[in-house]
């Protein structure tokens, strides 16, 4: 699939500010099976300076200084990305799938900070514990079973809705409240994935839907290390894997970092900001050399 995403976001102040470092996230990941072929990104005022940097997560991001005062500030990035589905996990494992929980030992120990619980001292909450040992009870401790029937349980448990503000809640709360946005089932997928040694981190992104909506938000879902298979994309909030209609832009331990912008501006004592945003998502023809590749590869 290849896909034009033009995001904006613009900021107003009702008063002259001077703005903070900044933080965005807003270039799409361009590596596996997802390859940027363009980005551009425009900043109004024009920052001092821009710095690309890349992220504990592999991810790129960019810092921007300012100088001066303004009223506003806005962004938009434009992006051409094309993207390929993963092959099937069947095909990975080849009959060898490990069985669960998996080893903490046998994992290499660059992914040992995605096994971490949210509690003090890295202890796992206990509904999430619960809830990941009923999916493993009924999946006969075998992996690829084992995410299907979570991503089962989390549907059945958890009702989806849309909530635009506030942070992602934990586990606990989410289970508690019976409700959540897609990031708050991510992230309830995250804590338990790690209950039982697989790695696992939040992403943020989009999602190409049929029929399009009338307005595109961003999207979160999971994606968890399989030893065999490495990272792969899970949403909890359509119940499966992710296919080539997601988009990565961000991922990382704290969904917090995955945030499209996000930075700081001081001003005059009471002074508001106001956001408005829109992202445009359009799926292009791929090339006919991409489609006959296609073709033969199926073939």
């Amino acid at each position: 699939m290849r896909a034009r995403i033009v995001h904006r976001l613009n900021y107003r102040y009702d008063a002259a500010v001077s703005l903070g470092e900044h933080r965005l996230c807003l270039k799409p990941r361009g590596q596996g099976f997802q390859q940027l072929l363009e980005h551009q990104l425009t900043v109004l005022p024009q920052p001092q300076q821009r710095r690309e940097l890349l992220a504990a997560s592999g991810d790129e991001i960019q810092r921007l200084s300012f100088i001066g005062s303004t009223d506003r500030l806005s962004f938009e990035a434009s992006s051409l990305v094309e993207t390929r589905p993963a092959p099937p996990l069947s095909l990975c494992f080849n009959g060898m799938e490990p069985p669960l929980p998996y080893p903490r030992g046998r994992l290499n120990g660059d992914l040992l900070g995605a096994l971490e619980g949210w509690l003090p001292n890295g202890q796992h909450e206990p509904s999430a514990i619960d809830l990941t040992q009923e999916a493993l009870m009924g999946s006969n401790q075998r992996m690829v079973a084992f995410l299907d029937q979570l991503l089962e349980l989390i549907r059945d448990r958890v009702k989806y809705t849309q909530r635009h503000v506030g942070p992602a809640w934990p586990a606990g709360r989410t289970l508690r409240e019976r409700i959540g946005s897609c990031r708050d089932l991510a992230m309830l997928m995250v804590a338990c994935c790690r209950v039982v040694g697989l790695p696992a981190r939040f992403v943020s992104g989009y999602q190409l839907q049929e029929p399009a909506p009338e307005q595109y938000d961003l999207h979160a879902w999971t994606e968890v290390y399989l030893p065999g298979a490495g990272w792969r994309g899970f949403d909890p909030s359509a119940g499966g894997e992710v296919n080539e209609r997601y988009v990565v832009l961000a991922t990382s331990s704290k969904p917090e970092l995955t945030a499209a912008v996000s930075g700081s501006f001081s001003g005059p004592p009471g002074t508001r900001s106001e956001l408005n945003w829109s992202i445009q998502l359009v799926e292009e023809s791929l090339p006919t050399h991409a489609t006959s590749s296609a073709l033969i590869q199926a073939a």
